[in-house]
């Protein structure tokens, strides 16, 4: 993956999985740390309305559909709602007018969360609303790896071969 090629194969998905395990983890301690000081009503809501507004329409709209084709309203609203940015200017606007708290910790415990344990990242209006396996993704990633694997050496054909003497 890079700025020109935009797509993950199988082994840097897990990677990038695997990076923000690294924050579920740090977030999964402190809350088990400071677990006697969170205010838990406060938590319950910030951790839940992410998906009440974010999620769950477009999962309804999506499982009701008999095309499977829904509005992207419902993208716009899981990805503005699963957003880094959106979460930490929440998190900023609570520091303002509330004052800092261990409840905030909930936001990055369900992003990190869904984004390592889950594989949930922002969706594309090219995909289903529900992860579904692409034929294309399928012959695509089959075409650049060797064997249809994904290693971590890239294919012979695809290894760049130096031109001149290189002085």
């Amino acid at each position: 993956m890079d700025q020109k090629n935009p797509f993950e194969t199988p082994t840097t998905f897990r990677l990038h999985r695997a990076e923000y395990a690294v924050g579920f983890a740090v977030s999964t301690v402190l809350l088990a740390m400071h677990w006697d000081e969170v205010r838990w009503l406060p938590a319950i809501a910030l951790f839940l309305y992410i998906d009440l507004i974010g999620y769950i329409p477009g999962a309804i709209a999506y499982h009701r559909s008999k095309t499977k084709r829904i509005s992207k309203v419902y993208y716009v609203l899981y990805n503005i709602m699963h957003s880094l940015i959106t979460q930490a200017a929440v998190v900023g606007l609570w520091l303002w007018f509330i004052g800092p708290e261990w409840a905030l910790l909930v936001i990055p415990f369900h992003l990190f969360g869904d984004r390592a344990l889950f594989g949930n990242f922002l969706k594309p209006f090219g995909l289903p609303f529900e992860p579904v396996p692409h034929p294309l993704y399928q012959k695509l990633i089959a075409s650049i790896t060797p064997s249809g694997r994904d290693n971590a050496d890239p294919a012979p054909e695809m290894v760049p071969v130096p031109t001149g003497s290189g002085r």
